[in-house]
Order: structure tokens, then C-alpha cells, then sequence
């Protein structure tokens, strides 16, 4: 497992229960959220609804603050997920329902948001296939008894059947390294232009659901939502089984229960079966957003006994036994041992075997539960690694060549350059100043011949790195420019700009994709790693070619993905493969800052150039009134920063001083306006998400009645009326989650004093390494800032790849 056994004494809702600012929780803005430790955001997922706040269901904003200062009766919402990771049920982000088919008929061409949803609809089908030809009976669980056991057997019970069956818990032994097999083919990739986007559902199918939820009580404004998510027959299903519009993003479960009594009457009872089954699948999506990929059976069931379920075991049995849910066992390892190797060997089949323990001897596990959807993305990441490992990369240049290519380059970007000579996957870790090493990479790898593309989650790690690779050494770090065309394919002269994994996977950037349907390219550095959840990383590694590299670059003290899971600190746990640590210091006093926060040591640092300021304040009203003042006033002023490349961030969306409080302050000071579209004018700094997960800086260039027009990382961008207020939002202040991947001049980072509760160590590493050459730190948390720092790590995710990667690949030396 990846994560340490938590405290016995732990709240187990902790958990699962997604609070306002859990990691995985995002704005329909695209605002990521946090745990209680990162940022907070709300996307269109987890809003909750009450019958009284059937308006707010739509706002894009509308959850918890991680300040603690609520907006009544909301949850966080996941749309920084991850490419893939926030999107609903239907595959589609929530919303989508309303722009994807007007009547007025919209063009035959797809938009790059419905390109990348199809990209990964294709592979998410084609993971499944793989899947559903490896599926084999359960063989281990034998020696379980009590609870664990009856939910292995009610596993074991519809395998054979219609329903799905549980994930095969065998472990097989290493497999050996293997010069690359020829490539099978791959299905082709369907073209943007041929996509068109999921259909919306039939004016009198919303209707029809619309009079089912204005008879059960709840907001007619999620009929619409409720429909698509339900399909054909939705109004039948609701009445059938009312606790079915828990499925909708933001319903929680006491607003599913008051619906079902309005339609059942004296026939609802909380020991009803389908509203077992429904809240065990809420609480595994609640912790998904949180950024687990299974929860550990105690803390399910004692989570749902906590929401009133009477029979935990039971509704969890009638969860897996409607293939609603998966069942996975997985050994615990004695302390220190590699996680799924047996003791005194690296696998039970492996060197060592003879010491492993007798067939007899009953080894402990662990009982986990997840959703199918996390479940294969999660075993199709591990074997797709697991084949980069195995595999000898293809030869590309000579071995002289590369070493050619690794005595140009200085330090750690040698040893990288030989680790990718040699190796199909790579690790490399460092903070900013590391990216000039992965130029060199890409710089090496393009004078060999190879197909060298760079890939960053979103377009400002993307602009970032396309100035390092442009100038072939770290220039000073500016933010980008929402305005600044993108680049635009690859230079024969030198190496391929930076693209986002987006767009890669989509197609509308990068290579394409060759007659296989993989990736055409050699090599691919993913950038801003510790970004990518199990979802994208799923997805990529099975578009990668036979034979191509792998390059998984970042900091890994930044904040984790928003999505689920925790790829990049897994593989550095895991040791399958060669790790490169970059050994050039971030610079300045900036710099320094940074790398004390780091190691868990905040300390004071000289700062001739005002590089860093902190201003105390003691209410959340001042630390607006002062931020506001830095940013149109002080910091241009005294440090020579203009206003657009000065950001904010702050812990969370909601409360006095987040994201909402401080854009409108921001607004009236910058850009006043009357705000006739939706509160946006012309000149706006926005945030556009076009799907679950993905964050475009912009601004607004106009308002028509075509909708909000943008100007998004060099794109012209138009957002329907009906999709604004879901999909944009004010971006002159941003959580640390948006902010991931960029870097600005000026940065002020707000902490008024009830957000204490939002600090971490990652939280507080990310926001402050935002700054390039000034950061102001407007605080009133006082000694609780140093006290995060030292004391308040990442909060631990529950995820299996570390235990599905074992058994494939050996430990690299």
C-alpha cells in the first residue's frame, strides 16, 4: 500500500468524507480543491443542493471555504481533477448537459473539450477490453474469515454471471527485461472533426424527471443533470429507486433520503437495501475527490454506520454483489519491506522464494474497496509502467551516441540523458531550476533523431518550460501571457515545444498518433508530474509505442494531483526504476525559502530586494483591503511588477478572503464594471474549464449573443450563455491547486486567520514556490504558518499501485 496505517483513533470519515477543500474537489471554474490541507474548490459534482438553494446548485464557486467559513449547505466540487479524473458518471463534465445540443444547432466540428473526451472514452474502452481478457477467478483470500471473507465470497459469487467480477488478487513473478515486441495494432484514433458531443437528453425526458423531483421535493433545476446521468427511463429508475439521485453530482445523502420519503411514504426506512448500496457508492466517490483510489473495509463500514446505514457489512455485500463496486485483498508487508514481496525475497516466485513463508502460513491482508472506474485505470497504469520497465527501449543512436550526448550536458542532466539511453522509464525530481536539465534532454534527444515531445498537465507548466527550451538555459521566470500565441508544433532546427497532456491525448497538440492509434514520438518528459492521477497516467502510458521512453518529471514536494491517486510519489516508493535527483538549487532568497520549507524549516532568509515581505494582519476584511493594495499599488510601485504578472493565491474559494471575496475586490479596483454577462467584462482575468480538470488562464475579449468570448493560452475561446457561470470564473486570485505548474513575478499568498486549518507543509511549499522574483505573504495565522510547516505533511491517499507494480518489476539498484 502506499499509504502508512492511519491512527486507530482517526475519525474515519476523515477520509471519505468530502468536506469543504478535499484534494479532488474543484470549482466548475475549474478550481481544484484541497483537503483540509490544500485548496478548496467547486466544479459540478459535489455542490450540495437543498430545496431552498435550488439557484446556488449552478454557481460555479459554491462550496466550503478552507478558511472554515462556510457557504451553508455546499461541498466541495471536483473539475481540476486531472484530464480525466473529475468527470461525472456520463463521462462528460456536469454541465456539459445543458451546452452540448441546443435546438438552434451547433456546428458539425467538435470543440477540443469534446476531442479529449472521446480521446479517453477510446481508451478507457480499449483498457477495459485488456481488462475483461484477463479476468480470472479469485485465488487467494482462502485463510480470510468474518466480514472480509463473505465479501470475497459474494465476489466469487457473480463471476460467473452477468455482473462484474473482482480484480484477480495472483501475484505473477517478475517478468523479464525484453527487447521491445512489435507493435500490435492499435484501434485508429477518431478526429476531432468527427466527434460530436454526448447528446442532451430529450426536452420531454427532462421533463418528465423535472415532475418526479418537483413530487419528491427536490430542485427542478437537476433535471437536466439527472436525465443524462440516468438515461432513458430516468423518471422510471427515480421512482423505483429514489436514492439513484445521489448519482448527482452535489445531492448528499440526507437530501436522497428526504426525497425518497416524499415518493415511498411509510416503504422507506434506513435499512432499505438500495439506500445501503447508494450511500456506499457516495462515500467511494467522496473519496476519490479526497484522492484515494480504494478505502480500507473498517473505514467503510464504520463510515456508513456513521450515516445511519444499520447493516454495513450487508449494504457493502449488496454494493459488490451489484457490480456497483470491486473487491480487492492485498498483503501487508512487514515494516520496511518493498510493498508486495514476501519476505526475504522481491516476490513469492522471485529470488528469495525459498524464504518466502509456507504456503500454509496464513499471510495478513488488507481488504480494500474501490470503484471499477479508478480500479482498472489504476491496473492498466501498472502494467502499462510495468511494460515500460521490462521493455529495452528501442535503439535509437548508438551507445557512443548517447554518451556523446551526456558528456555535452553538466551535471544531473548527463546522468539523465544516460538513465533514458538505457532505461524505459525514468524518474527525475527537483524544483524549478531542474527544468533546464529536462531541456537538455529534449535538446540531446532531438540532435540523436529521436521523436522528443514534452508534456505538462496544463498550458502554464506548458509556456513555462517553452521558454527554457526556447532560451537553452533558465531564463528569470515570468507568467504567461493569456494573450501570448502558443507554439505551434516542432522546430526542424530544434527540439518540440512543450504541449499539455490534454491536448496530446486528444490530438489538437503534439505528434497525432501514428496507423497503430499510439503516440508518434520516441520520447515523451512529462513535466509537473506529481500532477498527473491515475486516470491521465493510465491514459498515457497505454498511447505511448513499443520501445518508446518515459520521463516523470516534477517536484515532489508540491501539492499531489486533484484527481486520484498518487503517481509519481508511488514510483519514487516503489523503486522500479532509475531516479535522477537534480542537484541545482532553486536561486536567491526565494530560493532559499522554498527549499527550507521543503525539509519542514521556515525560516528567516535575507532579502536585500525586498524579494520577500510578509504583512500582518488581523482579520480576513484587512487582508483584503491590504492585498488589493499590493497588487494595484505596492508591488508596481516599489518592486516594478505590473498588475498582470502579479497573482494571488489563497487556501480556498469561499470565506471573507477567498478566491470569490477577493476577484470581486480585485474587479472593482482593476476592471469595474457592471459585469452584464454573467459579472464578467471585457478585460476580465478569468479561469475558462472547458472539461473536469483542466484550468486555462484568459481574459474576457467580449459578450455576444454567440456567449463570453476569451482569449485562452493564445486561443480564441467562445463559452455558451448557459455554460459561463459552470465553467468560468475571476482569476486574479487563485487556490494553489490552479496555480500548480505556473510561475508569476509577483505572487501574494493571503492567510487570514481562519485558515489555519488549510495549512500544510505541500500547501504552503506550492504557494510561496509561485514567486519568481517578489513574494508578499498577507498573514494573520501567526506562529500556526511555521507550525504547518514543520509538523503538517500531505495528507496520506490509500491507492494500489505500489502493490500492483511489485510482483511486475524488479527493484532498480
Amino acid at each position: 500500500m502506499s499509504t502508512e496505517p492511519e491512527p486507530t483513533s482517526e475519525d474515519p470519515t476523515a477520509a471519505v468524507d468530502a468536506g469543504p477543500e478535499t484534494p479532488g474537489t474543484a470549482d466548475p471554474t475549474g478550481r481544484p480543491g484541497g483537503e483540509s490541507s490544500d485548496d478548496a474548490g467547486s466544479g459540478d459534482r459535489s455542490e450540495a443542493v437543498t430545496g431552498v438553494q435550488a439557484a446556488e446548485a449552478a454557481r460555479p464557486d459554491g462550496e466550503e471555504s478552507a478558511t472554515g467559513a462556510a457557504d451553508t449547505g455546499e461541498a466541495g466540487q471536483p473539475s481540476e481533477s486531472g484530464d480525466a479524473g473529475g468527470a461525472d458518471a456520463s463521462g462528460a463534465p456536469n454541465g456539459a448537459v445543458d451546452g452540448a445540443t441546443d435546438g438552434d444547432g451547433e456546428a458539425a466540428r467538435a470543440s477540443e473539450a469534446e476531442a479529449e473526451l472521446a480521446a479517453q472514452r477510446i481508451e478507457r474502452e480499449r483498457i477495459a477490453r485488456r481488462k475483461a481478457e484477463k479476468q480470472a477467478p479469485i485465488d487467494a483470500g482462502t485463510k480470510l474469515s468474518g466480514t472480509a471473507a463473505d465479501l470475497l465470497a459474494a465476489v466469487r459469487a457473480v463471476e460467473s454471471g452477468e455482473k462484474p467480477a473482482a480484480t484477480v488478487f495472483g501475484e505473477p513473478a517478475p517478468a523479464p527485461r525484453r527487447p521491445a515486441p512489435e507493435s500490435q495494432p492499435r484501434p485508429r484514433p477518431v478526429q476531432a472533426e468527427q466527434v460530436t458531443g454526448p447528446a442532451a437528453p430529450a426536452p420531454e425526458a427532462v421533463q418528465a424527471v423535472r415532475r418526479v423531483l418537483a413530487e419528491g421535493g427536490a430542485p427542478e433545476a437537476l433535471a437536466p443533470q439527472t436525465a443524462a446521468l440516468l438515461g432513458e427511463g430516468a423518471q422510471d429508475a427515480l421512482r423505483a429507486d429514489p436514492w439513484q439521485l445521489l448519482r448527482v453530482g452535489g445531492v448528499r445523502p440526507e437530501q436522497a433520503d428526504g426525497f425518497a420519503r416524499a415518493l415511498l411514504g411509510a416503504a422507506c426506512g434506513p435499512d432499505d437495501e438500495r439506500r445501503g448500496r447508494a450511500v456506499t457508492v457516495w462515500l467511494l466517490e467522496q473519496a476519490a475527490l479526497a484522492g484515494h483510489t480504494a478505502l480500507e473495509l473498517p473505514r467503510l463500514t464504520a463510515t456508513l454506520a456513521q450515516r445511519g446505514v444499520p447493516d454495513p457489512d450487508a449494504a457493502v455485500q449488496s454494493t459488490l454483489a451489484e457490480g456497483e463496486a470491486l473487491a480487492f485483498q492485498d498483503p501487508l508487508d512487514e515494516p520496511g519491506a518493498r510493498p508486495g514481496t514476501a519476505p526475504g525475497g522481491s516476490g513469492t516466485d522471485g529470488p528469495g522464494a525459498a524464504d518466502a513463508p509456507d504456503e500454509d502460513e496464513e499471510r495478513p491482508v488488507r481488504v480494500l474497496i474501490g470503484l471499477e472506474r479508478f480500479a482498472l485505470a489504476e491496473e492498466s497504469l501498472a502494467d502499462g509502467l510495468a511494460r515500460l520497465v521490462n521493455s529495452a527501449p528501442k535503439e535509437d543512436g548508438s551507445a557512443a551516441d548517447w554518451e556523446r550526448a551526456a558528456d555535452a550536458a553538466q551535471g544531473a542532466a548527463a546522468d539523465l540523458v544516460r538513465a533514458v539511453a538505457g532505461h524505459g522509464l525514468v524518474l527525475h525530481t527537483g524544483g524549478e531550476a531542474s527544468l533546464a536539465e529536462q531541456a537538455a534532454l529534449l535538446r540531446a534527444a532531438h540532435a540523436l533523431g529521436l521523436r522528443a515531445w514534452a508534456a505538462a498537465p496544463g498550458p502554464l507548466g506548458r509556456d513555462r518550460f517553452a521558454a527554457h527550451l526556447g532560451d537553452g538555459a533558465p531564463s528569470a521566470p515570468h507568467g504567461p501571457d493569456p494573450a501570448a500565441p502558443a507554439p505551434e508544433g516542432s522546430d526542424p532546427a530544434g527540439p518540440a515545444p512543450a504541449v499539455t497532456v490534454a491536448g496530446l491525448l486528444a490530438g489538437t497538440e503534439g505528434p497525432g498518433r501514428d496507423a497503430d492509434g499510439a503516440l508518434a514520438l520516441d520520447l515523451l518528459v512529462v513535466l509537473d508530474a506529481p500532477q498527473l492521477d491515475v486516470e491521465a497516467g493510465a491514459l498515457l502510458v497505454e498511447s505511448l509505442p513499443d520501445g518508446a521512453r518515459l520521463v516523470l518529471a516534477g517536484d515532489p514536494a508540491v501539492l499531489w494531483s486533484v484527481g486520484p491517486g498518487r503517481v509519481f510519489a508511488d514510483l519514487l516508493a516503489a523503486r522500479a526504476c532509475p531516479q535522477i535527483a537534480s542537484r541545482r538549487p532553486d536561486p536567491g532568497p526565494l530560493g532559499e525559502l522554498v527549499s527550507g520549507i521543503g525539509i519542514g524549516e521556515l525560516g528567516q532568509v535575507e532579502a536585500p530586494g525586498k524579494e520577500v515581505v510578509i504583512v500582518p494582519v488581523r482579520d480576513a476584511g484587512e487582508a483584503v483591503h491590504r492585498t488589493v493594495q499590493l497588487v494595484a499599488d505596492s508591488v508596481p510601485r516599489a518592486i516594478g511588477v505590473p498588475v498582470e504578472d502579479t497573482q494571488v493565491i489563497t487556501p480556498g474559494h469561499g470565506g471573507a478572503a477567498g478566491t470569490r471575496a477577493l476577484n470581486a475586490a480585485l474587479k472593482q479596483r482593476l476592471n469595474p464594471g457592471p459585469g452584464r454577462f454573467g459579472g464578467f467584462d471585457p478585460g476580465d482575468r478569468v479561469v475558462y474549464s472547458p472539461v473536469p480538470g483542466r484550468t486555462l488562464p484568459g481574459r474576457v475579449v467580449k459578450a455576444d449573443a454567440d456567449g463570453l468570448h476569451l482569449s485562452c493560452a493564445g486561443e480564441s475561446v467562445v463559452v455558451p450563455q448557459e455554460r459561463v457561470e459552470r465553467s468560468v470564473g475571476h482569476g486574479w486570485a487563485l487556490t494553489a491547486h490552479q496555480a500548480v505548474g505556473g510561475r508569476w513575478p509577483a505572487v501574494v499568498v493571503v492567510l487570514p486567520g481562519d485558515a489555519v486549518q488549510a495549512l500544510s507543509r505541500p500547501w504552503i511549499y506550492t504557494a510561496f514556490g509561485r514567486a519568481a522574483r517578489h513574494l508578499s505573504v498577507v498573514q494573520g495565522v501567526e506562529q500556526a504558518l511555521p507550525r504547518a510547516v514543520a509538523e503538517v505533511p500531505a495528507k496520506p491517499r490509500t491507492t494500489r499501485l505500489p502493490v500492483l507494480l511489485a510482483p511486475q518489476v524488479p527493484v532498480a539498484g
